[in-house]
């Protein structure tokens, strides 16, 4: 469920619905689909430095030609491209190597330059590359003037030898089969889909669909780390990508320089918790997008009350569970995608108007706008799909963790699911049917994630947060050794650069700076 970058394509959507004012953040936040980013602009004033002291030094004589490696920067537009080559098993430092995609957007301010800002948006599975690239949009003119802006995509996804499990068409299948299955044919159907799923992962991706671990994504920043020459690595993760950075904190605690963990993933948590924590979230989020309709609108189409509006959104997936609705471009909108419709703009109140359209016009029959959100949840536009980040989400976290329920199990989870989240809870039961099927496994064994020996870290949480519950930050500050707590009093899907001042400048005096907040600092 954790998708920060993917409501960026939420903006395709928007064009579409509310007219032109959008394309521009349609291009800065995803570019312009060529290779080597955005091809207008001046050439980039990069900043010539040599490697600091010990930057280049490798955990292992065998990893030494990685971490002595040099990129090879070249100019895209007013940015800089550029490849890194790791092992795809670091047991093997000696056998089958991949690139992994980079694009660096140089400081604004080279005379004022700290230095490198490594930066994920999460997913797993969204383009790191894209993220940087957008970085004028995504971050604020305090870090982009002062930092770098590097930017990589993941092993096995984007341009890093994406992972590949399924055709357009049968991706299509696949998100549109009912997530909560009614009978022993849907139950069926989606146990046969799963299967069918993590069998295309083998049979079209390479061998680096075993070896696209969170551990090994964090083992490539650190050899990203080493070949920008900085000795200690600054990072700025959001949502999955908090999990990466407190991965590498556990790997490489003294190489810790000043990381942001926003919108935190709780580590400590199982498969089971994580999955019961977010459908509570998404229920608190639902609610939180509910009650602005009802106060704000006198005419809300769910209704004069947050219960009867909440009644409003089941009664009408109930509907669209026993007939689906017709859309614009000849599809149906099943249940599937009306779950997907109706969580993709939770992740920022700013598409709370799009819901507002997607769910009146659904009320009316006309599931196409619903569909449109949904699409865009998956990367999905005009049948092609933009990116492999549904595919490389279930390689990555079935990998990480394989964890599942059997289906005749899932009635029992119920329940629990459905005490906190009325709405979703079904949904997310039997989403812990997910990874079964899958076909390989993990070469990395399970991480104790404590950090111990780093600098202080700034974990960030949000209170109706809904992919990543607030809870989770509490949890993961806890957990690190150095871990610092910053909370935004809000909705949406993480805090940086939201409208929140008080958030923004303590993460900027941290990165910049050094400045700690005060731990459990509320904004």
């Amino acid at each position: 469920m954790n998708r920060t970058l993917r409501i960026a394509v939420v903006a395709l959507i928007v064009v579409a619905l509310v007219g032109s004012a959008w394309l521009g953040v349609v291009y800065l936040l995803l570019g312009d689909d060529s290779e080597g980013g955005s091809s207008d602009g001046p050439a980039p004033t990069v900043v010539s430095t040599s490697p600091a002291e010990g930057s280049t030094e490798p955990p292992s004589p065998d990893l030494a030609p990685y971490y002595s490696q040099e990129i090879d920067w070249e100019s895209c537009g007013s940015n800089q491209c550029g490849a890194l080559t790791v092992p795809i098993d670091y047991r093997d430092a000696g056998g089958e190597t991949i690139e992994l995609e980079l694009v660096k957007v140089p400081a604004g301010d080279p005379d004022a330059r700290v230095g490198s800002l490594v930066v994920n948006p999460g997913g797993p599975g969204a383009s790191g590359v894209a993220y940087a690239e957008g970085s004028s949009e995504v971050f604020r003119d305090q870090l982009t003037s002062r930092f770098d802006v590097v930017g990589f995509d993941p092993r096995g996804t984007g341009g890093s030898d994406p992972v590949d499990c399924l055709p357009d068409e049968e991706m299509t299948d696949f998100l549109a089969v009912d997530p909560a299955p009614d009978d022993a044919g849907e139950e069926k159907e989606l146990v046969d889909e799963l299967e069918t799923f993590f069998a295309g992962c083998v049979e079209r991706s390479d061998a680096l669909v075993g070896h696209v671990t969170t551990a090994e994504a964090a083992r490539d920043m650190d050899v990203l780390r080493a070949a920008l020459g900085e000795a200690s690595l600054y990072y700025l993760g959001a949502s999955y990508g908090t999990k990466l950075g407190a991965t590498y904190a556990e790997l490489f605690p003294t190489k810790v320089g000043r990381l942001v963990l926003d919108g935190a993933v709780d580590v400590g948590l199982s498969s089971r918790e994580q999955s019961l924590g977010q459908a509570g979230g998404f229920e608190t989020a639902l609610r939180s997008y509910v009650a602005n309709c009802v106060e704000e609108d006198d005419d809300c189409v769910l209704g004069d009350s947050v219960e009867a509006g909440l009644a409003t959104i089941s009664g009408l997936l109930d509907d669209i569970d026993a007939e689906p609705l017709p859309t614009s471009d000849g599809r149906e909108l099943t249940v599937g995608s009306a779950f997907y419709g109706i969580v993709t703009p939770l992740y920022n109140r700013d598409y709370w108007s799009l819901l507002d359209q997607g769910l009146s016009t659904a009320l009316d029959g006309d599931g196409s706008t619903l569909m449109l959100l949904a699409d865009a949840y998956a990367s999905r536009q005009n049948g092609q799909y933009l990116d492999n980040s549904t595919e490389a989400i279930y390689a990555i976290n079935c990998l990480d963790d394989p964890y599942f329920v059997e289906p005749a199990d899932v009635p029992a989870e119920v329940p629990a699911f459905e005490k906190a989240s009325p709405t979703f809870g079904r949904v997310f039961a039997w989403g812990l049917v997910n990874c079964k099927g899958i076909q390989v496994e993990s070469s990395e064994p399970a991480l104790d994630i404590r950090g111990e020996g780093a600098a202080p870290i700034l974990v960030v949480g949000t209170t109706r947060d809904p992919a990543t519950p607030y809870e989770w930050a509490v949890g993961l500050a806890e957990q690190l050794d150095s871990g610092v707590l910053l909370s935004r009093d809000g909705d949406g899907h993480t805090a940086y650069n939201s409208g929140n001042e008080c958030i923004d400048t303590a993460i900027e005096a941290y990165l910049v700076d050094g400045t700690v907040p005060k731990d459990q600092t509320e904004c």
